[in-house]
């Protein structure tokens, strides 16, 4: 295990005298290693240490309390999934977490071929800890400001009109903006017998990944080296490409597989925001010109997990292989199936 050099991107520079250097590393970054840090994104040092912070409240709750909003009273897979409660390619993560996406409420019944429609409605919210949802929820907007820059810079790196996804990300049920899910995560110090995996080794299936460290290492990054180490680095979060943009870009842009390892000497914690279309698009392939098309070589495939182009099925693929038992409970005709 190495410390990773990833790439160190500023996005102020984005709209500053060095935008062309900045794009050129971007696409650079986006292509040959799908991760890299991110500062000049105007979320302050103090409002990532109190959404940590916040974090920690939440986490060292009573047991009782916790349990109050798991996941499992959800079919929309909002709320607290305790340690060993989600599968990464079949094996339990060694965390605890609690999901959250967009505020919304439940708009009718699923059709029978857009089932994704019961991931749709709102999140739960411990009463204990009633300071916890405008908290998330501001952070979660925040950080969703963030990654549509970043798209649209990402784009334009790419030599596209900047708003050529727009139409992906306009919004759903009269909401605007794109897909929201954000998580904060609890790794608890590894015992000598229990499984080191934090997470398992996997790519993230939307467009953008933001993810805040605290000062405790763990987050892994496969290269073509081998695994190298993200070590945190204040101020700054680390930014990965998703399997959807991948396949937006036929392959020119990278999804990079990653993994989290448990720490060995104090409980690790972490807010991952992820972006992504929204659930009704359906994610088209960019037209690149021919000096880019030529070095895409296709997005990566995996027959146990084959990506899907619209968005909803492939996002409530992915949320049934992961929680089995809300699967079980809220989906059971699907269950087998996933």
């Amino acid at each position: 295990m190495t410390t990773a050099t990833l790439p160190m991107l500023d996005l102020a520079q984005y709209q500053g005298e060095h935008r062309a250097e900045f794009l050129r590393q971007l696409r650079v970054a986006s292509r040959d290693v799908g991760f890299f840090y991110l500062t000049g994104h105007g979320i302050s040092l103090e409002a990532q240490q109190q959404m940590l912070a916040i974090s920690r409240e939440f986490f060292a709750l009573p047991l009782a309390d916790k349990m109050q909003v798991q996941m499992l009273n959800s079919p929309h897979f909002r709320g607290y999934t305790r340690l060993n409660g989600e599968l990464t390619r079949g094996q339990p993560d060694q965390r605890e977490q609690f999901d959250i996406m967009r505020e919304d409420e439940v708009v009718g019944l699923p059709t029978s071929n857009a089932l994704w429609r019961r991931l749709v409605g709102p999140n739960q919210w411990p009463t204990a800890l009633p300071a916890l949802k405008p908290a998330l929820l501001s952070f979660q907007q925040q950080l969703t400001d963030v990654t549509v820059t970043l798209l649209r810079a990402m784009l334009e790196a790419l030599e596209l009109p900047a708003n050529a996804l727009d139409h992906t990300i306009a919004g759903l049920n009269g909401q605007e903006g794109p897909y929201q899910h954000m998580k904060i995560v609890r790794y608890p110090v590894a015992t000598a017998n229990a499984s080191k995996q934090g997470v398992g080794a996997h790519k993230d299936p939307g467009y953008l990944t933001l993810v805040l460290q605290d000062q405790q290492a763990g987050l892994e990054v496969e290269t073509a080296d081998g695994w190298v180490l993200a070590e945190p680095v204040p101020g700054a979060f680390v930014v990965n490409i998703g399997e959807l943009l991948e396949m937006a870009s036929n392959g020119y842009l990278k999804a990079t597989t990653h993994r989290v390892t448990s720490p060995q000497r104090h409980d690790r914690y972490s807010v991952a925001f992820f972006m992504a279309a929204q659930l009704d698009a359906t994610v088209p392939v960019l037209p690149l010109n021919a000096e880019l098309a030529a070095e895409a070589q296709g997005p990566a495939t995996d027959p146990a997990n084959p990506l899907l182009r619209q968005v909803g099925d492939n996002t409530l693929k992915g949320r049934l292989r992961s929680h089995r038992d809300v699967a079980a409970r809220h989906y059971p005709e699907l269950a087998q199936a996933s």
